[in-house]
């Protein structure tokens, strides 16, 4: 037996070279935890710059405006007038928090900015931690797959094509986090007619600003968030908007009916029965409107069609899988893990909470359960969800069924300290106000006694750990500060508008 004097060894953690795919915010969520554990970390991104969806871009897939090809060619989703419906004070990094820049030219402060902030945030974030420089932009993934075994270490083999020169390459890395989001790949309903349809038909993800829907009557398809979003957007322009809904009663809570009382442009109507050659749009209840566009409102769908696993990852109704806690699928982990994969979760907090776990494993410093083990919580949870009633396509929606396993889930596999109790109040503060009013919920200054101390604790310790780094960014990166005053003076003629998330 050793002495009482006798230490444990100090641990021996691994340094893995680590392919992140996606540059957005979980990418760079999970390319600054990678690096601070050791790993070497490239980061490849299709996109001009970082961002992900938070990269506003006007062009649209022109000839695909539903987006049916995969993948599409024009990633970004965002529309020009959207506007975050979580407050910035929840959704910062753990050590760096989303502060407003007040008197900063094409900066927001306001609580809900519009959506160029978050970018502007992101890129702040990289600048601090120095991330960028390992960052390939205009990088396209075209195949990650286990490379050809030369050891007993899994590996993965990384094709890429540069979209400049067009110049292919292949890399081997001891492990990939996959970080592309779920907002790219529209997914579309199945409704009788719509092959027939010869006037405008697009996805959600084709809509950027409303002006060339000047005058149009338009059919919205689905009346989420999102939808209700554009359609208040959409009726500025267009002469009529229709939302349609698979059950009007129970679309029409309170939000709607304020919708509704306040713009006589705007109506709801059931679901679409059939869409006519002649421009009618007959819905479930007999009635019917000429209408000059059909827009589809209805989500995404997971896509990743440059990962080959052999079946080992599938998609199946909007259900990735098997994935341990949303993250690594137990067969190839933990060379390979997910980033981002579920839904309405904090951001980036949530996401620097799995990019976390995911370093911690690959150094060691962490261990996976056993994969049989891993599998039997995969099934546990599919079944605890089919006995809950929760549809399959929900499987990776955490906030919305479970929220405590948001909070939770960092706390459990990395220490990651939860948000504060006040920051939660003023979350669901928020949920509960857009629940009454869509349109001014952003705007509201009521906060309890408990956020507004919350809020003075958070200013008087966040600001001074980032003056710094102010200070540094007022004096370097002059070139992309040059393009954003560019980007902010194109962006403006686009936005006379408040924007959503």
């Amino acid at each position: 037996m050793g002495s009482a004097g006798d230490t444990e060894p100090p641990l021996q953690l691994q340094s893995k070279n680590v392919c992140v795919v996606g540059a957005g915010m979980a990418g760079m969520a999970a390319a600054r935890e990678l690096r601070r554990e050791g790993h070497a970390v490239t980061v490849m991104e299709q996109s001009a710059d970082v961002g992900g969806q938070w990269l506003y871009d006007p062009g649209t897939d022109g000839d695909d405006p539903l987006g049916a090809t995969e993948p599409v060619r024009v990633p970004g989703s965002m529309y020009a007038c959207l506007r975050l419906i979580s407050p910035r004070e929840a959704m910062g990094f753990s050590d760096f928090q989303f502060l407003p820049r007040h008197g900063v030219a094409g900066r927001d402060p306001r609580r809900y900015p519009v959506h160029r902030e978050m970018y502007c945030y992101l890129r702040e974030f990289c600048d601090a931690f120095g991330l960028l420089d390992a960052v390939r932009l205009n990088t396209r993934v075209l195949r990650v797959a286990p490379a050809m075994p030369t050891s007993s270490t899994r590996q993965w083999a990384v094709r890429s094509v540069h979209l400049g020169d067009r110049n292919e390459k292949e890399e081997v890395f001891d492990a990939v986090a996959v970080a592309t989001g779920h907002y790219s790949q529209p997914k579309l309903p199945s409704i009788k007619g719509i092959a027939e349809w010869r006037r405008r038909q697009l996805h959600s993800h084709s809509y950027r600003t409303p002006e060339p829907f000047r005058g149009d009557v338009v059919v919205m398809v689905g009346c989420g968030d999102s939808g209700k979003d554009i359609a208040l957007d959409l009726r500025r322009a267009a002469k009529e908007v229709y939302l349609t809904a698979k059950s009007t009663e129970e679309a029409m809570t309170p939000v709607m009916s304020k919708m509704l009382a306040n713009h006589g442009n705007l109506h709801l109507r059931p679901q679409i029965d059939q869409l006519h050659a002649d421009g009618r749009v007959v819905f479930a209840d007999g009635s019917s409107v000429v209408a000059d566009t059909v827009m589809y409102c209805t989500g995404y769908t997971y896509s990743f069609p440059f990962l080959e696993t052999c079946g080992a990852v599938t998609i199946d109704d909007n259900r990735v899988g098997p994935l341990f806690e949303h993250v690594f699928p137990p067969s190839l982990a933990p060379s390979l893990s997910f980033i981002g994969i579920p839904r309405k979760v904090l951001i980036p907090w949530f996401f620097e909470a799995q990019g976390r776990w995911v370093a911690q494993v690959l150094s060691g410093r962490r261990a996976l359960p056993p994969e049989e083990e891993m599998l039997r919580s995969v099934e546990e949870h599919y079944r605890a969800r089919d006995a809950a009633g929760v549809p399959k396509r929900y499987t990776h929606d955490i906030g919305g069924v479970e929220p405590l396993k948001m909070y939770e889930f960092g706390e459990k596999y990395c220490d990651f300290r939860r948000i504060e109790d006040w920051q939660r109040e003023l979350i669901l503060s928020g949920i509960a106000s857009m629940s009454q009013d869509m349109e001014n919920f952003r705007d509201r200054t009521d906060d309890s006694e408990n956020v507004r101390k919350g809020l003075q604790r958070w200013y008087g310790l966040a600001a001074p750990a980032q003056a710094q780094h102010d200070q540094t960014v007022a004096t370097k990166d002059h070139i992309y500060m040059a393009a954003a005053e560019v980007e902010v003076d194109v962006e403006v003629q686009a936005m006379a508008e408040l924007l959503v998330n």
